[in-house]
């Protein structure tokens, strides 16, 4: 059966997220989708909970040197900051190293060199990535052919109506962990989603702010970056 997979995910668990994972499933499975990976910052889940028909599955997202990187099917800690550490760690634990949005920032393709050997995909669908570098997921796509990198798409979801946003599709014969892990590794999936307003980026970034108790300085500065949102939002004319 084809099952539809939001694997990039932020629960309120993120100091920018909005979500209970509750809530995420919920959003998501009214969206028609079948589970979703939950990769908080740098915060693994370390007991996902159970759901009928909707299958959640436990994440990570560390900040490296290299940028940012999903741990799939991981639970317990990834307590670095080194790219090439965090990839033992995810795989000691079983899980997928994934790179999320690896051009968000940056065109240069090849200061991901050292990283192709070790990973077992790439995001080649972020709906937030492209609010920077236009064709940061085109980008990515291609990356991901040249280098023969496993496909994989996420919403990148912090507010409830980001949820779904992007997903990978792959055929597994049941919705469970292992099944979905092995679908996922024969690389098949088929990757689709609509890009997100930029207003939600402000939107999260407001709410870390509020979360972490930020001076008034940081709110001159995040309304100057909402305004930036909004205008995008305006003068967009993409999907």
């Amino acid at each position: 059966m084809e099952l539809k997979l939001d694997l990039h995910v932020h629960s309120e668990r993120s100091p920018d997220g909005m979500m209970t994972i509750e809530e995420i499933a919920a959003m998501e499975k009214a969206k028609g989708l079948h589970g979703a990976a939950i990769c908080d910052h740098d915060l693994a889940l370390t007991d996902p909970p159970l759901f009928e028909d909707f299958l959640v599955i436990p994440g990570i997202e560390v900040s490296t040197q290299m940028g940012h990187l999903l741990g799939l099917f991981v639970t317990g800690l990834v307590d670095t900051r080194d790219f090439f550490r965090a990839v033992e760690l995810i795989h000691g634990q079983g899980g997928l190293a994934v790179l999320a949005h690896p051009f968000e920032h940056s065109r240069d393709g090849a200061r991901l060199a050292s990283a192709v050997p070790l990973l077992d995909g790439i995001e080649v669908w972020n709906s937030r990535a492209d609010r920077k570098i236009h064709d940061a997921n085109a980008l990515a796509r291609s990356f991901a052919q040249v280098c023969r990198l496993r496909p994989f798409g996420g919403s990148d979801a912090h507010c409830p109506q980001e949820a779904g946003n992007g997903y990978t599709a792959v055929e597994a014969d049941t919705l469970t962990l292992e099944a979905v892990k092995a679908a996922l590794l024969e690389g098949n999936g088929r990757v689709s989603g609509r890009r997100s307003r930029a207003w939600y980026a402000a939107r999260s970034q407001l709410v870390k702010r509020k979360k972490t108790g930020a001076k008034p300085l940081s709110y001159v500065k995040w309304a100057a970056f909402a305004a930036k949102c909004c205008a995008q939002d305006i003068f967009w004319r993409g999907d």
